[in-house]
């Protein structure tokens, strides 16, 4: 049973991401991930966290490939894997059209092609070669100025057709987010070769359903409503397009959405948490269990210890 802790993007309470990890390592988690958006710099927790945990893997879970150049990545990511004694993964992801425009202030032009790009630059440089230059191709190439880490286990955030194909040919993991089960079944089998598959559900322990169902709504919503429309045609594409319509015109999850918290998250006591966490480990090989931004820390204490792996 492997198991891991997601965080998203929009937690941006550093105390209690700390007191997650430390949990979560000390209840035998396999990793801890960490998003990043517009709030927290997320490699900035992960060094952070290096220093507070002392067996778990910690993930970058994403980096988006529009905010930072390969060369940064690729210093950041040798950086932390030193820090953490080899305890670290870098996810990359082609991110949104509203982040990378509305934040980085950069085009949102042939996302694909750009992660196929900057992963193949972040490897070659952890390998230990020198940069590939394309702008200026004149200047002398640089090799990364510490030791290389050719280690490091590269995931991508895919979930488009030609963003998958690309982490079939050079990633070591995917790390995808609202893909039914069904769906990252069926994309996992025809991958050429192994590749570790990480995703899950968002989840919430509370003995109180109707609370844990709010909890859940909430970021569904969130994630589905404003932000931006790379979620919404995903989660449409797959036979839900009616659901994702009443969301993005309510700003919630009416009775009639209901399959969309069925197949995206997984909420109650705790119980029905780990019941329902058992059915998405046949579709994965690390169990991701995603924590909703905001929630309380007596709610993430139970959530953490309801869903650890047994044993």
């Amino acid at each position: 049973m492997r198991r891991g802790i997601g965080i998203t993007p929009m937690e941006t309470r550093g105390d209690v991401i700390v007191r997650a990890a430390r949990l979560a390592d000390e209840l035998g988690y396999e990793v801890f991930s960490v998003a990043e958006g517009w709030g927290l710099d997320s490699t900035v927790v992960l060094a952070e966290l290096a220093t507070v945990t002392r067996r778990i893997t910690l993930v970058a879970g994403v980096l988006s490939v529009w905010g930072r150049s390969p060369a940064t990545i690729a210093m950041t990511a040798a950086s932390l894997n030193r820090l953490s004694g080899g305890r670290f993964v870098l996810g990359l992801g082609a991110s949104t059209r509203q982040l990378t425009e509305g934040w980085h202030d950069r085009a949102y032009e042939r996302p694909a092609a750009r992660l196929r790009e900057v992963t193949t630059r972040v490897r070659a440089l952890l390998n230990g070669e020198r940069a590939t230059l394309s702008t200026v191709p004149e200047a002398r190439p640089l090799r990364l100025g510490q030791p290389p880490a050719p280690e490091v286990p590269i995931w991508l955030a895919a979930t488009g057709e030609q963003t998958v194909r690309i982490t079939a040919e050079l990633a070591d993991g995917w790390y995808p987010i609202y893909l039914r089960r069904d769906r990252l079944t069926e994309l996992a089998s025809e991958m050429s070769r192994p590749v570790t598959v990480a995703a899950g559900p968002f989840t919430i322990v509370d003995p109180d359903l109707a609370a844990a169902r709010a909890a859940a709504a909430a970021c569904t919503a969130g994630y589905l409503g404003v932000m931006g429309d790379v979620y919404p045609r995903l989660v449409a594409s797959q036979g839900l397009a009616a659901e994702v319509g009443l969301v993005r015109s309510s700003r919630t999850v009416p009775e009639e959405a209901q399959i969309l918290l069925d197949e995206f998250t997984v909420y109650g006591d705790a119980a029905t948490v780990r019941d329902r966490l058992e059915q998405w480990e046949k579709a994965v090989d690390v169990l991701m269990v995603g924590l909703p931004p905001g929630l309380p820390w007596p709610r993430i204490e139970e959530t953490i210890r309801a869903a650890a792996p047994a044993g």
